[in-house]
C-alpha cells in the first residue's frame, strides 16, 4: 500500500497509459487522424501519386489505391485507426471511395480543431456534424444527372466505371472501361440486380501490353492440360476433387510376392481396375476430365487412350468456379460412380499459348446454348506491378457496376457534386440559430477539400479553380467541375465524370460518422503491451484466398 499512487494513475497497473482532456486525448487524436489524411490524399483523383509500401511480409506494393494502402500498412493509433475501418468498410461495401473517407473525415477533423480553439464544445461540433451529415443525404439524390437504364449494353457499362477507372488508372482508362464492359455485360443475369461480382475473373498473364488483353467468356487456367490431347469441341466435362489415381485404404498393407509372374500379375490387377474405371467414365459421355489433385501416370496412360482430357486445378475456390461455369456437379473421386447429368458442357476446351505463359481455357461459344456464368479478362502487363494495379482498378470498376445495377443514379464528378453540396449547406447554416450553425459551416467549407486537392494534385491554382467553381455553382451551374485536362474547371458531365449518388452518399456517411466518434472521446487508456515479441501476422494457405 506504500507505492500506491494517487489519482488516476492509481486504478490501473503500472505502465498503463491515460490521457484525458481536450488538449491531450481530443487534440492528439485530431493530429494522427489529419496525419493520415494527408498520407492519403495526394493519391487522390486521377494524377494522384503512387505509394510505394512494403508490408510486414517484405512484400512490395507501388499503387495510389488508398484501400490497399490501409490494408497493407500497419496503424497502430486508435482513432486513426477508426478511420481505417471506416475506409475498410466503404471498399467492402462499394468497391470504391476508401480515400474519399479518409480525406473527408481528416478535414472534419482539421475543422473541429479550429471550432476548439474558438472554444465550441466537442458536443457542439458533433451536433452540427451530424445535422449537416443528414442534410447532406437530403441534397444529393436532388443532384442526379444521370441514370443509366441499359445494363446488358457492353458500352454503358463501361461509361458507368469510367470516373472509377480514370482515378485508378488514368491514360489507360478507354482500355480497362471496355473490358469491364464486356466481362459484366456477357454475364450480367436477366434481373440486374442479382448480378454477382465474383463471376468476374481475371487471369494475370506477364508480358505484352494491356492492350493485348482480352475478354473469354469461360474460365482460363494459368496451366497447362496433362498428357496428349489439348483441344476438345465440344467438351463434356466431369469435376473430380480428389486425385485421379487407384484406390488406397487407410490403413497399410504388406504383401508377400514369391516369384515374377505373382508381381505381374499384381500390377496388372491395378491396371485393369483403373482401365475399367476410366472406361466407366468414358461410358457417360465424358471426354474431359478436372481434378483438385494429382493425376497417376497410370490414369494419364489410360485417359490418353481414351482420347480424355485432363486438366489438374489446385484451388479449391477455382474448381468451384469452373463446375459453377460449365454446369458440372463436384465429385469426390473417380470411384464414385457418375452419371451424365453430373457432366458440364463447354463449346470448346483448349491449350493456348499467351505470351510465354500456356493456359487451358474452358470457353462457351456464342452459338452454344449455355451462357457461361463466369468471364474471365486475360490481363497483359509489362510487370507484375502493373499487372496487380490494373487488376485492383478492374475489382473497383466491377464494384461500381454492380452498385449501378443496385441504384442506377449518378451526379456529376470532379468535385462538381461537393461544390453543390458545399453552396447549399452553407445556405443551411446561415437559418440555424444555435451553436450547431458554425459546425455546419464547417462542414461545408470541409466538402471542398474534394476540388481542392484535385487542382492540387494535378498542378493547378487551387484558390482560382475554387473561386471559379463558387462562381458557377452560385450561377446555378452544378455540373461544373475540376478539368484536369483543360482550363481547369469545364462541364464534367459533357465529358462522361460521373460518380455513383450512393457510393458518394455512403462515403460521406461512413466519414461524418467516424468523424463524430472521434470527437466523443475524451479519455484513451492504453494497457502496457505485453512482454515478448509479436509474431507475424500470417497470410494463411495460399488455397485458403478467394482470388
Amino acid at each position: 500500500m506504500k507505492n500506491m499512487r494517487r489519482g488516476m494513475p492509481n486504478l490501473f497497473k503500472q505502465g498503463t497509459q491515460h490521457l484525458s482532456g481536450v488538449a491531450d486525448a481530443v487534440v492528439r487524436n485530431i493530429e494522427a487522424c489529419k496525419q493520415l489524411a494527408k498520407m492519403t490524399r495526394t493519391s487522390l483523383g486521377p494524377n494522384g501519386m503512387n505509394k510505394m509500401v512494403i508490408n510486414h511480409l517484405d512484400k512490395l506494393f507501388v499503387t495510389s489505391d488508398a484501400a490497399t494502402i490501409l490494408k497493407e500498412t500497419d496503424v497502430v493509433h486508435p482513432a486513426a485507426k477508426m478511420m481505417v475501418l471506416a475506409a475498410n468498410q466503404q471498399d467492402y461495401e462499394c468497391g470504391d471511395g476508401a480515400n474519399s473517407v479518409i480525406v473527408l473525415a481528416g478535414e472534419l477533423m482539421a475543422k473541429a480543431e479550429a471550432l476548439l480553439r474558438m472554444g465550441l464544445h466537442p458536443a457542439d461540433i458533433v451536433r452540427g456534424f451530424v445535422l449537416a451529415g443528414d442534410r447532406a443525404m437530403e441534397i444529393l439524390p436532388t443532384l442526379t444527372c444521370h441514370t443509366h437504364d441499359d445494363f446488358l449494353l457492353a458500352s454503358a457499362l463501361s461509361a458507368a466505371c469510367f470516373s472509377a477507372i480514370c482515378a485508378k488508372q488514368y491514360g489507360v482508362e478507354a482500355q480497362l472501361c471496355r473490358l469491364i464492359g464486356e466481362a459484366c455485360a456477357a454475364v450480367m443475369p436477366k434481373d440486374a440486380k442479382a448480378f454477382n461480382v465474383d463471376n468476374v475473373r481475371v487471369c494475370k498473364v506477364l508480358g505484352g501490353t494491356l492492350h493485348q488483353s482480352q475478354v473469354v467468356q469461360g474460365v482460363v487456367v494459368a496451366r497447362p492440360p496433362h498428357g496428349t490431347v489439348h483441344r476438345l469441341s465440344p467438351a463434356h466435362i466431369a469435376v473430380f476433387v480428389e486425385s485421379i489415381d487407384a484406390s488406397s485404404t487407410d490403413t497399410k498393407g504388406t504383401v508377400a510376392l514369391t516369384s515374377a509372374q505373382e508381381l505381374l500379375d499384381y500390377s496388372l490387377g491395378e491396371e485393369t481396375l483403373m482401365a475399367k474405371t476410366i472406361e466407366a467414365i468414358r461410358a457417360t459421355g465424358c471426354n474431359c476430365v478436372v481434378t483438385g489433385g494429382k493425376i497417376s501416370e497410370l490414369a494419364m496412360h489410360f485417359l490418353d487412350q481414351a482420347g480424355v482430357l485432363a486438366v489438374t486445378i489446385p484451388s479449391k475456390f477455382e474448381l468451384r468456379r469452373l463446375a459453377r461455369s460449365v454446369g458440372a456437379t463436384l465429385n469426390l473421386n473417380i470411384h464414385t460412380p457418375i452419371q451424365a447429368a453430373d457432366l458440364g458442357f463447354c463449346s470448346s476446351v483448349a491449350l493456348r499459348d499467351i505470351g510465354a505463359q500456356s493456359c487451358t481455357v474452358f470457353e462457351q461459344g456464342a452459338a452454344s446454348q449455355q451462357r457461361s456464368s463466369i468471364a474471365t479478362i486475360v490481363l497483359r502487363g509489362s510487370t507484375d506491378n502493373y499487372l496487380n494495379d490494373y487488376e485492383r482498378a478492374i475489382e473497383d470498376g466491377v464494384n461500381v457496376v454492380r452498385a449501378t445495377c443496385r441504384d442506377p443514379r449518378f451526379v456529376c464528378g470532379a468535385g462538381a457534386a461537393e461544390m453543390a453540396l458545399s453552396c447549399q449547406l452553407a445556405e443551411y447554416a446561415s437559418t440555424l440559430t444555435g451553436l450547431e450553425q458554425y459546425a455546419v459551416k464547417a462542414y461545408a467549407e470541409a466538402l471542398e477539400v474534394f476540388p481542392r486537392t484535385l487542382a492540387q494534385n494535378s498542378g493547378l491554382d487551387e484558390t482560382q479553380i475554387l473561386a471559379r467553381l463558387y462562381a458557377a455553382h452560385e450561377r446555378g451551374d452544378g455540373r461544373v467541375g475540376v478539368d484536369v485536362d483543360g482550363a481547369g474547371v469545364g462541364d464534367v458531365q459533357g465529358k462522361g465524370v460521373v460518380d455513383h449518388l450512393q457510393t458518394k452518399a455512403h462515403a460521406i456517411r461512413m466519414a461524418t460518422d467516424a468523424a463524430a466518434t472521434i470527437l466523443q472521446v475524451d479519455q484513451i487508456i492504453m494497457a502496457k503491451a505485453a512482454g515478448g515479441p509479436k509474431p507475424p501476422k500470417g497470410q494463411g494457405h495460399w488455397d485458403d484466398r478467394e482470388d
